[in-house]
């Protein structure tokens, strides 16, 4: 006769220290509010909001800084704020195998994207950039399929292309045919974008989302003060209230706040199924634009932004 033994496995033993430990404590809590909230999906939403408003912002701060002062400034003001918060946590330095990963972050998302769109904006239009930016969702797709072997269905990549589609043929049709010259700067910052979100989703996995973005932002405040000193040597700063408002906002509210909630909502959707929602980047920046910055809107906005929303409902539908 065989007796079953009624001892406990030791793995479930420690998942359940585990739990019942303050870290995975906080760890259940995280899961079941980001449940109760909506999931992965309102929390990258809310990121796209705050990277709609980075452009306006961006070109609020270029009426009082040169496009390198306020790429350095930006780092050091967001690397200080995020520094505080790892400090204030006591947050243990980063496991050495995540590290690769945390510097690729930091050089497409808080070094090259910021700069190189930075540098567009001295030539292009608010509105122009953000819609060439449009692209950066099947960018980033493509680069995680890459990066992590998913396979998206063809019913996924029919709609991030037909989204593409509609926001490279409403660039096209905003300027007349041509591209800017500062387009070649907005290509580049797709790929090291795309790049850096692929990283961080993958690292926001194991770690926590803010804390990825956090130590990318510290890393980053070497480059951010040599930027911020040269760039104040050589370039005229004009302050005003509007200027100080652009800085702190893609500082603190892009660079900090708006990645923090994205890798998390990244996470618990995939990098993919994420950066659809991108897609609606470039018509909210529109929006903004008007609002924020007097500039006109096409009347073929409306209906870009009809197709660009049915895009995102069948990414997010499928798998």
């Amino acid at each position: 006769m065989t007796v079953k033994s009624s001892a406990t496995p030791p793995s479930a033993i420690a998942v359940r220290a585990s739990a019942q430990s303050p870290v995975g404590r906080a760890a259940v809590r995280a899961r079941a509010g980001t449940r109760r909230f909506g999931g992965g999906t309102v929390l990258a939403s809310a990121g796209v909001v705050a990277f709609s408003l980075t452009f306006p912002g961006t070109s609020w701060g270029l009426e009082s800084f040169g496009p390198w002062s306020l790429f350095g400034l930006r780092c050091v003001l967001a690397g200080l704020v995020a520094g505080g918060f790892l400090l204030a946590l006591r947050v243990p330095l980063p496991d050495r195998a995540h590290r690769f990963g945390l510097v690729v972050v930091a050089g497409g998302v808080v070094v090259g994207f910021p700069l190189l769109t930075t540098l567009a904006l001295q030539t292009s239009t608010t509105s122009h950039a953000a819609v060439v930016v449009g692209l950066l969702p099947l960018t980033t797709a493509v680069v995680s399929s890459l990066r992590t072997g998913a396979r998206p269905s063809r019913r996924f990549w029919a709609a991030a292309v037909a989204g593409a589609v509609v926001v490279l043929g409403f660039t096209l049709a905003q300027s007349g045919g041509s591209l800017s010259a500062g387009d070649a700067f907005l290509f580049a910052a797709l790929l090291v974008c795309a790049a850096g979100y692929t990283e961080g989703g993958r690292l926001a996995r194991v770690m926590p989302g803010w804390q990825v973005i956090g130590w990318a932002l510290v890393l980053c405040l070497p480059v951010g003060a040599a930027g911020s000193l040269l760039g104040l040597a050589y370039e005229p700063a004009h302050v005003t209230a509007r200027g100080l408002a652009g800085l702190v906002w893609v500082a603190v509210g892009s660079s900090f706040l708006g990645l923090y909630v994205w890798y998390r909502g990244m996470a618990e959707i995939g990098a993919a199924r994420a950066s659809q929602l991108q897609l609606a980047q470039p018509l909210l920046t529109l929006g903004w634009a008007v609002v924020l910055l007097g500039e006109r809107m096409s009347p073929a906005a409306p209906v870009a932004a009809c197709a660009v929303l049915v895009c995102i409902a069948v990414t997010q539908r499928v798998k």
